[in-house]
């Protein structure tokens, strides 16, 4: 299920879950290196965003942490979605990270690349806990989708209060109407 707003559908990317929202709302493309670290340390992400960034030239980065100990990391370098491959595909072989690899491998599947926006189960919202280098190419552009998706998800959390809000309020009024 993917959501459209004025031309958006390749960006922003729907899944169902258990959530707060019915869905994980994420941003999707083929022009961004993207990576997802689960399970690893901070000062590790960062060592690996670095080297990346220093050896592929991709400008600068930023890290958004996901949830304890995981961590997605976004590069400001437009690349074609062959680099894309090679560059993710090249981190993975150095870091040898299996949850990374298997994330790659999923990428590789759908042909672009996906990183979740919004708060999945227990975990919240991914926030930038580190920026380095260039910010005003694909970092900026990944914001601006994240922003979006932000707003919508605010929207759709009011919709949903005031719709428990009418199903709370409405045996109340059924109750007042049957005793008259």
């Amino acid at each position: 299920m993917a959501i459209q707003v004025s031309g958006l559908r390749k960006k922003l990317k729907v899944e169902n879950s258990n959530n707060v929202l019915p869905f994980i709302l994420g941003v999707t493309d083929r022009e961004t290196v993207k990576l997802d670290f689960d399970s690893t340390p901070f000062r590790t992400v960062k060592y690996y965003a670095m080297e990346t960034m220093r050896w592929h030239k991709l400008k600068g980065f930023i890290i958004l942490k996901s949830s304890k100990n995981s961590y997605h990391v976004v590069f400001d370098k437009k690349v074609s979605w062959r680099d894309n491959v090679r560059i993710m595909a090249w981190v993975c072989l150095i870091s040898k990270h299996q949850a990374l690899t298997k994330w790659f491998l999923l990428q590789c599947v759908k042909k672009e690349s996906t990183l979740r926006v919004s708060p999945k189960y227990n975990k919240p919202e991914p926030r930038i806990v580190y920026r380095y280098g260039s910010q005003d190419g694909m970092i900026a552009e990944f914001l601006a989708y994240r922003k979006i998706v932000k707003s919508i998800i605010r929207k759709l959390q009011r919709q949903k209060e005031i719709n428990s809000e009418i199903k709370e309020q409405t045996p109340i009024m059924s109750k007042t109407l049957m005793e008259k």
